[in-house]
């Protein structure tokens, strides 16, 4: 009889990595567990915290824009703000102000004073001015009405600045002949930037129909150093050449009050601005007043 032949046991192969086959299987359908369950449970905590993130963003550019705004409109000269619509208003911000001579100092001759009957060409600053304006910028008196300034009745450019002696003030200033407002007895006066003059803040586009990545269309503009309009604007201007302020604008509203309490003196403005980035939204109202004291 034949014996039978017994084949010597054989170890299963190895890849040339030292796993085998099945070991290599078992290792891939655990990773794509793991995997999975990654996605299910981290998947909403990282989106949330993107969102988040994204809010966070939407709600600081909002608050800069609004302050931005709040700030030229706290140092607007009084009486200034113009708004044609919900969508824009217009002001003009000034670089600073001070008290001016009102009347000639008898007792040391030398002093520079406002004529009250005749056009003033010069006079002395009581303050210190910071900053300093420059040859150039402007010079506003008295603004008791919105147009006065836009129309220059009763605002002149700066031709010159000294330093008088100690006596008669801090400042010397020369102006184009200007005959101050007749009755006024404030002796306070602004001087404008001659770099930017009025300023128009523009919120243009805004929509809430949202783009493919979920951002809004509008924009909001701040355009300056166009000059001065005598005539009031029928309408939001045109934002060529204009700063952009927000983007992803997905709508605004200024609301201007002139007389929000019981006499001209106290305006109020209301700014709203909402933004939205990755279909995140971030709403924004802050309320100004305005001080309409010459």
């Amino acid at each position: 009889m034949n014996s039978l032949r017994r084949h010597p046991w054989r170890r299963p192969r190895r890849s040339p990595l030292g796993f085998t086959l099945v070991e290599l299987i078992v290792t891939l359908v655990l990773f794509g567990l793991m995997a999975a369950t990654l996605v299910v449970f981290l998947r909403p905590a990282v989106d949330s915290w993107l969102a988040v993130r994204t809010r966070a963003a939407l709600a600081s550019d909002a608050d800069h824009a609004l302050r931005r705004m709040l700030r030229d409109v706290r140092a607007a000269v009084p009486n200034s703000i113009r708004s044609p619509g919900a969508q824009c208003f217009e002001l003009v911000p000034t670089g600073g102000g001070g008290r001016y001579r009102e009347a000639d100092d008898f007792v040391t001759t030398g002093s520079a004073a406002v004529d009250p009957q005749a056009a003033t060409s010069q006079f002395d600053v009581y303050n210190t001015l910071t900053p300093l304006p420059a040859v150039g910028d402007w010079l506003v008196v008295d603004n008791q009405n919105p147009g006065d300034v836009y129309s220059g009745v009763n605002r002149s450019a700066i031709t010159a600045l000294a330093t008088p002696a100690a006596a008669h003030g801090r400042h010397r200033l020369s102006i184009n002949p200007l005959q101050f407002p007749l009755g006024y007895d404030g002796g306070r006066f602004n001087w404008v930037a001659d770099s930017q003059k009025a300023v128009f803040y523009v919120c243009s586009g805004a929509s809430s129909v949202l783009n493919g990545n979920g951002d809004a269309p509008g924009v909001l503009y701040r355009l300056k150093n166009y000059g001065f309009n005598a005539g009031a604007p029928p309408s939001c201007p045109a934002t060529a050449g204009a700063d952009v302020l927000a983007t992803g604008v997905r709508s605004c509203r200024f609301l201007y009050n002139a007389n929000q309490g019981a006499t001209q003196q106290s305006g109020f403005l209301s700014l709203q601005i909402e933004l939205t980035r990755n279909n995140e939204t971030a709403s924004l109202v802050l309320g100004a007043h305005v001080s309409n004291v010459p």
